[in-house]
C-alpha cells in the first residue's frame, strides 16, 4: 500500500492542484460535518445573497451526521453518507470557495465540471468504518443549525482523517477508470 499523503487544512489552489485520483490522504485540521437539510440552508442564504454562518473559502466538508457521543469521548460514529445528495448545492458552495468535499458514491457532471473551474477535489471515505472515522476527530462542535440534530453543522478537529482522492481538480475520477480494470 502507498503511503498516505499528509495534508492540513484550510486548503488552498496550490495544494488541492497536487492531489490526484488515488492519492491517499491524512487529513489534519478542522474540517466541517453537514448533510442535505444544512447544505440547503447555506444554498438558500447564498441566493439571498445573504452572511453564511460558517467560512466556505478553502474549507472541508465532511457528507455525514454523527450518533450521539458516549462520555469520553469527542463525537459519536459518524461514516460518510452518499454525495449526490449534496450535488443540487454543491456547484453554488464551490463558487463560494469550498475546496474539499468527503462523502461516498458518484457526482454529477455538474460537479465533477464546477470541481474543474474552481479547483477543488473530492475525497472518498469507506462507508461502513464510523466507529473507526471518529477516533481520527478530536474535538466536535455544532457551529450552526444546532435545531437539525444529527444534520446540523459540525466543525471537527481532526487528526490524520484518513481519505482517498477519488476525483481531483483536473476531473480525473476513479469512478470511472478503476471498474473497466476489473471486468472481463
Amino acid at each position: 500500500m502507498k503511503e498516505a499523503t499528509k495534508i492540513t487544512t484550510p486548503l488552498n489552489e496550490e495544494k488541492v492542484i497536487q492531489l490526484k485520483a488515488g492519492d491517499f490522504v491524512n487529513i489534519t485540521g478542522y474540517i466541517y460535518a453537514a448533510r442535505d437539510a444544512a447544505h440547503k440552508r447555506l444554498f438558500k442564504l447564498i441566493q439571498k445573497g445573504q452572511k453564511l454562518p460558517i467560512e466556505l473559502k478553502g474549507q472541508i466538508i465532511f457528507y455525514a451526521g454523527p450518533t450521539p457521543t458516549k462520555p469520553g469521548y469527542s463525537c459519536g460514529s459518524v461514516g460518510p453518507t452518499t454525495s449526490y445528495r449534496m450535488d443540487p448545492y454543491t456547484s453554488t458552495l464551490l463558487n463560494k470557495g469550498l475546496k474539499g468535499m468527503i462523502g461516498k458514491g458518484l457526482r454529477s457532471p455538474e460537479v465533477i465540471e464546477s470541481m474543474k473551474k474552481n479547483r477543488a477535489v473530492y475525497f472518498g471515505a469507506i462507508g461502513g468504518t464510523a466507529a473507526l472515522i471518529s477516533k481520527s476527530i478530536r474535538k466536535s462542535e455544532v457551529v450552526a443549525y444546532e435545531d437539525l440534530g444529527a444534520e446540523a453543522i459540525y466543525k471537527f478537529y481532526v487528526k490524520d482523517f484518513f481519505a482517498i482522492v477519488v476525483i481531483d481538480s483536473s476531473g480525473y475520477n476513479l469512478y470511472e477508470t478503476e471498474p473497466p480494470k476489473y471486468s472481463k
